[in-house]
């Protein structure tokens, strides 16, 4: 699962700036919004396990349900 599709997941950058307690006054908006295309920084993966690590295993889940499906 790629950043961009992650965030997607989590409900996107406004959801998620709100997830991670970022101030939607001060551009916490725009800092999520950037990680689409720049990619989410490793230490906020690892400061927020809760939140990524959660999504991305219902992401993997979900993509080896598929595939099985296809098989």
């Amino acid at each position: 699962m790629t950043d961009k599709e992650l965030i997607r997941e989590l409900g996107g950058p406004t959801k998620l700036a709100v997830r991670l307690g970022f101030d939607k006054t001060q551009g916490g908006v725009q800092r999520v919004q950037n990680w689409i295309t720049r990619g989410i920084p490793p230490q906020v993966k690892l400061d927020f396990p809760h939140i990524f690590l959660a999504a991305q295993i219902r992401g993997a889940s979900t993509s080896d349900a598929e595939q099985g499906a296809h098989v």
